[in-house]
């Protein structure tokens, strides 16, 4: 497959844009749909250490129930869910009720294929650029999650920790080594941090998905980007 996008690369960023967009569609679904499942959790969770009856729910996860307006409940085509082109098709308003749709979802849409693109730019088509996209991919979903609901998932965080070492297993980006004290470094400086702040007020200063987050940036990038990161 790489030695076909190697072959030509203007088709191959064609593509890589592509796959950008749809997988931004995709995106725009965990950010919204993640939290609500992380928090039907805790509450399910709350009730059991309570000793209370569990409460049938309905079933909601990343592919069921189908999208549906927040307005009027009418369930998405195929048609009205292609990336971009639907929401300037509708003219950002739903079919059904011509309720305004947030311009957010074709701008993260947008944003992640120009971002997979300016990957495949970097990289070309290499074992680099097959880490390198997931890994964007997924920034991107922290960065909304985070903006929303200033909650870091474990769902992503911890998967991007080890899927950063693994692919230093052969010093992809940075040697094996560099990545395990990256790893260690991105967590205690962060974790030091935080308890120096609460020590000091007595306050918490941020949440321990902070501390998880730069663990993973540390084990993709290595100990000596972990200060850059930090600034």
């Amino acid at each position: 497959m790489l030695d076909l996008l190697s072959a030509s690369p203007l088709v191959a960023g064609g593509c890589v844009f592509l796959l950008g967009l749809c997988v931004g569609s995709f995106l725009n679904v965990v950010v919204y749909r993640l939290p609500k499942m992380m928090e039907a959790e805790w509450q399910a969770e709350a009730r059991e250490i309570l000793g209370q009856e569990a409460r049938e729910q309905p079933r909601f996860n990343l592919a069921t129930p189908r999208s549906r307006c927040p307005h009027c409940g009418h369930a998405i085509t195929a048609a009205e869910n292609i990336p971009v082109l639907s929401w300037l098709w509708l003219r950002g308003r739903c079919s059904a009720c011509k309720a305004s749709i947030s311009i957010r979802y074709p701008l993260v849409e947008l944003a992640t294929a120009l971002l997979s693109l300016l990957v495949f730019m970097a990289f070309g088509a290499s074992s680099q650029m097959l880490f390198a996209l997931p890994l964007t991919w997924a920034l991107v979903s922290l960065t909304l999650i985070d903006f929303d609901t200033q909650l870091l998932p474990d769902q992503i965080t911890l998967p991007l920790l080890w899927g950063g070492l693994l692919a230093n297993l052969s010093g992809l980006f940075v040697p094996l080594e560099t990545a395990v004290i990256g790893a260690m470094a991105g967590y205690l400086v962060l974790w030091s941090v935080y308890w120096l702040f609460k020590l000091l007020t007595g306050k918490e200063g941020m949440g321990y998905g902070d501390f998880k987050l730069m663990a993973a940036l540390g084990a993709w990038l290595g100990w000596s980007q972990v200060p850059v990161i930090l600034l």
